[in-house]
C-alpha cells in the first residue's frame, strides 16, 4: 500500500478497503497497479510487438516484410507515435481514406493490419477493447465496401484452346525454367507449389505428387496425380546433389527464382508488354478450369479438387471426405492429352 509517513493511516486503510474490494471481485491488486503504473506503448512499439509475437507463424520471410512495409507507409505518418490507448476512428479514416478508392486491396489490407494490432493492445490492457479499426460493424459504417469500389482482377489466362501450341514451342527449349513451367501447366498447381517442389515428395511408383499443408494456400496437403507427359518430365530433371528441388536455381542448395517463369514467357512475348496476349503463370489454372468446364465432361466438384479450391459452403465441407483422387488420375491424364 506504501511506506509510512509518505502513506498515513487513514490512506492506507482507504487503499487496503478497496483492494478487498477488488479481490471480492475475482480482480487481482498487484496486477491492477502493474497496469496502472507500466507506460503505454506508442503504435511502433506496439506494432513491433505483435509482429515479433506472430511472425514465426506466418509462412514466409515475405510476409514479415509486407506487415511492416506497409505500416511504415501508411500508418506510421499518422499514428505512428500516438499512444495506443488514444488512437480513435479519425484517424484510423484518416490512414485509409486516401487510398481506399485507389489502392483498395492494399488499403483493406492496412485495415486488417491496424485491426490486428490495436486488438493485441487491447488484450495486453494498454488499451480499452473498443476497437476503431474493426471492419464488422464500425468501419464498414463509414467505408464502401472493398468489392463495390473495385472490380477484381483475376490473372490473364491464355485461352485453353491457345495452350497446345504454347506448349509445343515450350518443348523446343530444354531449359530449367520450361520443364518447370510445363509441369506447372500439366499439374494445374501454383508457381510457388511447382518451383518449391521436392524429389521427396514425388512417388514415381504410386504416380504422386504429394505436397505438404505448409506448402498450400489452404494449409491442407494435396495430393496431385502425374500423368505420363509430367513422368516423362520428371524423367529428364537432373538431380543436383546438395539441393532438394525438382528445379534447382543457380545458387546451392536453392530453387529457381520466383520469377524465372513470368522472365521465360516475358521473352516469348507474354506478359503485360507484350505483342502476344497478356498472359501469366498463374493464368494457366484458369486455362485448365475452362477447359474442364467447356470440353471435358468430368463433374465441377473433381476440377474444383484438382485446383484446391476451399469448399465455401460448410455444410458441403463437414461431409466432403475423400479428395476424388481416383477421378482427378483420368482428368489430368485427358488435361494432358489435350495439351499434347
Amino acid at each position: 500500500l506504501g511506506s509510512y509517513p509518505d502513506i498515513g493511516i487513514a490512506e492506507a486503510r482507504v487503499k487496503a478497503t478497496e483492494c478487498r474490494r477488488q479481490v471480492k471481485a475475482g480482480i487481482d491488486p498487484i496486477e491492477t497497479r502493474r497496469i496502472e503504473h507500466q507506460p503505454t506503448p506508442n503504435f511502433t512499439a506496439c506494432a513491433a510487438r505483435y509482429i515479433r509475437a506472430h511472425r514465426h507463424g506466418w509462412k514466409n520471410a515475405k510476409h514479415s516484410r509486407q506487415w511492416v512495409s506497409t505500416l511504415k507507409t501508411y500508418a506510421k505518418p499518422t499514428i505512428g507515435d500516438k499512444p495506443v490507448d488514444t488512437i480513435a476512428t479519425e484517424d484510423i479514416l484518416k490512414i485509409l481514406s486516401s487510398i481506399w478508392t485507389t489502392k483498395t486491396e492494399t488499403a483493406k489490407r492496412v485495415q486488417g493490419r491496424i485491426e490486428n494490432i490495436l486488438d493485441y493492445a487491447a488484450a495486453h490492457k494498454y488499451r480499452d477493447p473498443m476497437n476503431p479499426a474493426r471492419w464488422r460493424g464500425h468501419l464498414d459504417k463509414l467505408l464502401p465496401k472493398p468489392s463495390r469500389v473495385k472490380k477484381v482482377n483475376h490473372h490473364p489466362a491464355m485461352p485453353y484452346s491457345e495452350v497446345s501450341a504454347f506448349m509445343g514451342e515450350l518443348s523446343s527449349n530444354s531449359s530449367i525454367s520450361a520443364l518447370a513451367l510445363r509441369f506447372l501447366i500439366l499439374t494445374a498447381t501454383r508457381t510457388s507449389e511447382v518451383l518449391h517442389a521436392q524429389w521427396n515428395e514425388i512417388d514415381l511408383e504410386a504416380t504422386v505428387w504429394t505436397i505438404p499443408a505448409d506448402r498450400m494456400k489452404t494449409k491442407l496437403e494435396h495430393r496431385v496425380p502425374l500423368s505420363d507427359s509430367t513422368l516423362s518430365i520428371l524423367n529428364t530433371l537432373p538431380r543436383v546433389e546438395g539441393n532438394p528441388y525438382l528445379f534447382p536455381g543457380t545458387r546451392y542448395g536453392r530453387p529457381l527464382s520466383n520469377m524465372a517463369l513470368l522472365q521465360l514467357m516475358r521473352s516469348m512475348g507474354y506478359g503485360a508488354k507484350g505483342d502476344r496476349g497478356n498472359y501469366v503463370p498463374h493464368g494457366f489454372r484458369s486455362s485448365f478450369r475452362d477447359w474442364s468446364g467447356e470440353v471435358s465432361s468430368f463433374p465441377r466438384d473433381v476440377a474444383e479438387m484438382a485446383l484446391a479450391h476451399v469448399i465455401e459452403n460448410k455444410v458441403e465441407a463437414a461431409y466432403r471426405r475423400g479428395d476424388l483422387f481416383t477421378k482427378r488420375c483420368k482428368m489430368m491424364q485427358k488435361w494432358a492429352s489435350y495439351v499434347s
